[in-house]
């Protein structure tokens, strides 16, 4: 049996239609209920993780006309920015592109990722201009002073991706770790949001497409086709939406041991319009494959499931600042690669808005300030500890939810494809 798009949208306008989230859905057919295409219409789902292959597109006046003919190199809080691809001659204004991987010249630890974030929450930041003349201009600007600010993604939102374990004998600094990385198999860095991500709901692209109507960290943005690297096995998608309408709790920066990332979130609205999507929802996390690939070689050496994950696992960091046992120097401040551990009058805090709930503070901490399960992998005989979680699907829950809320009460319109993505 298959519905239409139109038909299901005009549903959706009429009030009628139900809509639930991949989470909701992962409970009832783990209850043991089967659903019908009467019982769902639209799934929403989401993903919350470190993704490279994202950066933003500003423009924006820093001079008078005639001020200067070109610039040759800008830094946003010492971010590096490309100049273009428009000159913008004797304009006063600059075009530029900024990598969400960019390092700040004046923090090893601050990079495209970091900047985006604080743009978005109003924060000032200082843009250093220098041109072909010789000249430096040094502007102080918020995102409300650029008129155009679009992020985009290059590859995002991967259907699986991979985990990440050091069998060598020395310690390795990689970006999929917030420190160097131990050797002989002691610990295991994951990503992947499992059963909520948006194409293990649609993994045959029926319903997301080019033109698909999505949210890329809570602003409505839209799919532009595939994604670099993108395959049949692992497929992906680029996207963009306006930083205007973005939320700060869903973006980010994350330091790595070699470097900052960029943290980016997308929500997707799944209709149901066929048995055979219908079959695909909320896939039990112990049934998505996970492989397990040498950090150093980057070839698999192991498969696991997104079960070994997130079923049985927290979510979310439990804090109890009581727990701290008043060390010279505080690991998991030193190295939470988001900056969400500070201490206040010699006690230790956390910003919940900031953290991403890696659990690296979990396995790091002497005390008990910090605590969650985060399960081990599976794999070849052996049985590793996660020690850090590159995707947060706590936010990737809520981001469904809130999508799911803006579907009900009209905000969010759903858009059909304009042209079907091959997978």
């Amino acid at each position: 049996m298959n519905r239409s798009f139109s038909e299901m949208r005009a549903k959706v306008d009429r009030g009628e239609a139900v809509v639930l989230t991949a989470r909701e859905v992962g409970e009832i057919l783990d209850g043991g209920d089967g659903l019908t295409l009467e019982d769902v219409d639209v799934v929403t789902c989401a993903t919350r993780a470190v993704m490279s292959g994202t950066y933003a597109v500003l423009s924006f006046p820093v001079a008078p006309p005639g001020s200067f003919r070109r610039a040759i190199g800008v830094w946003l809080n010492g971010v590096p920015a490309t100049v273009g691809p428009c000159p913008n001659e004797r304009l006063g204004v600059l075009d530029l592109i900024v990598f969400g991987t960019a390092e700040s010249i004046d923090d090893p630890r601050y990079g495209g990722g970091h900047l985006f974030r604080d743009l978005v929450e109003g924060e000032e930041v200082r843009a250093e201009v220098e041109t072909d003349g010789g000249s430096c201009l040094e502007v102080d600007l918020k995102l409300a002073d650029i008129p155009t600010a679009r992020l985009f993604g290059t590859r995002h939102a991967f259907r699986n991706y991979s985990a990440f374990v050091n069998p060598g004998e020395e310690r390795i600094a990689t970006i999929f770790h917030a420190t160097t990385f131990d050797p002989c198999w002691r610990g295991a860095s994951v990503s992947g949001c499992g059963r909520m991500n948006p194409l293990e709901n649609d993994p045959l692209l029926e319903t997301v497409g080019v033109g698909t109507r999505i949210l890329i960290n809570g602003a409505e943005g839209f799919v532009l086709g595939r994604g670099t690297r993108s395959s049949p096995d692992r497929p992906n998608l680029s996207g963009y939406a306006d930083m205007h309408g973005m939320d700060p709790e869903y973006m980010g920066g994350f330091a790595t041991s070699a470097g900052p990332e960029c943290v980016t979130s997308w929500a997707v609205p799944v209709p149901v319009i066929s048995d055979r999507i219908l079959n695909s929802l909320a896939p039990a996390d112990r049934s998505i494959p996970l492989p397990v690939m040498d950090v150093v070689g980057r070839k698999e050496i192991g498969r696991a499931n997104y079960g070994d994950v997130w079923e049985g696992t927290d979510l979310e960091v439990s804090f109890d600042p009581g727990g701290c046992k008043r060390c010279t120097a505080c690991h998991p401040e030193a190295i939470c690669p988001t900056g969400a551990i500070g201490f206040v009058d010699w006690k230790p805090i956390l910003d919940r808005r900031r953290c991403f709930n890696c659990g690296l503070c979990a396995t790091s901490c002497a005390g008990d300030v910090f605590s969650a399960r985060l399960g081990s992998l599976r794999f070849a005989g052996r049985e590793v500890p996660i020690v850090v979680r590159q995707s947060d699907r706590l936010r990737a829950e809520r981001l469904a939810e809130e999508l799911k809320g803006r579907i009900l009460d009209g905000s969010f319109r759903m858009t059909e494809m304009t042209e079907r993505i091959s997978p």
